[in-house]
């Protein structure tokens, strides 16, 4: 290891940024499993003692989420019903351990095409705080996570914060998914959404976002305008197979293309069924 420093607040963390040398330590959950072959000469930024990056904080604007905030403390929080598939993925990550130690803002920065809190937080709207010291700035996830572990955010930026915005936080979430076991799997789909019903009943607004099947997880912008209008019982009526036609899966060791193709139509099925049911 080239260097080891572990700042007490977000100024110092960000002077250290600002040379571009270092990687960035959360809770370590994706760091670590991926260097027992092969230990690169690196210099650790270790965020887990800078307060401002961890807790909720709610407001009329919406909701923060700093970046650090494990998974057991979206779990433990007091979240509306929309943030319902964000506590549910939230309890899909991992065992205990692992919920305990990993963070959210790792998750979304590790950018992988399986990483279970994205399709949550794309269902809820979710924008990313970054911070430099040349200043902060906000973007869409969908603009952050660009890739298969590839996302815009500088060399000399750290992520500080999730925000989900109030026009979000109105409705129903849920999140399904598919493992070949219940717990300690890597996704082969999951599928994530939120419904926000008008006043006379019908949807008024849809938020539909399905991981592991391209690389990047993706909203189904065509399945939610189709979605639009209709009451919740009637959802699935509206489903069709060329509202995935976004989808590019892979073929690993967890499944085919055609497998996760099928299985995305499956879930998209159950996640609907279970927002129409709460709703």
């Amino acid at each position: 290891m080239a260097a080891y420093f572990q700042p007490r607040n977000l100024q110092d963390a960000l002077s250290a940024m600002n040379d571009g040398r270092w990687t960035v330590l959360a809770g370590g959950t994706d760091h670590f499993p991926a260097r027992v072959t092969h230990v690169p000469d690196e210099s650790l930024l270790d965020v887990t003692a800078v307060p401002e990056l961890r807790g909720i904080s709610h407001s009329e604007t919406g909701i923060r989420i700093g970046a650090a905030t494990t998974w057991t403390d979206l779990v433990e929080a007091a979240l509306p019903a929309a943030c319902a598939g964000l506590t549910a993925a939230a309890r899909e990550v991992g065992g205990i351990q692992i919920q305990n130690r990993g963070t959210i803002g790792g998750n979304v920065c590790n950018a992988s095409p399986a990483a279970d809190g994205i399709p949550a937080l794309l269902s809820l709207d979710a924008q990313i705080e970054l911070a430099s010291l040349s200043g902060h700035r906000t973007l869409p996830l969908s603009d952050f996570v660009i890739g298969n572990r590839t996302t815009t955010a500088r060399p000399d930026e750290l992520l500080v914060a999730l925000h989900l915005p109030a026009t979000a936080l109105t409705g129903q979430g849920a999140f399904v998914k598919l493992g070949a076991r219940r717990y300690l799997v890597i996704s082969i789909v999951m599928v994530a959404g939120t419904l926000d019903l008008a006043d006379d009943g019908t949807i008024e607004t849809a938020r539909i976002a399905i991981g592991a099947c391209s690389a990047v997880a993706l909203r189904m912008t065509a399945l939610e305008a189709a979605l639009i209008g209709a009451r919740p019982a009637e959802a699935l009526e509206r489903l069709d197979t060329s509202h995935f036609a976004g989808l590019s899966p892979i073929e690993d060791p967890r499944g085919d293309p055609a497998y996760r193709n099928d299985a995305a139509l499956t879930l998209t099925r159950r996640c609907l069924a279970r927002l129409a049911e709460a709703a």
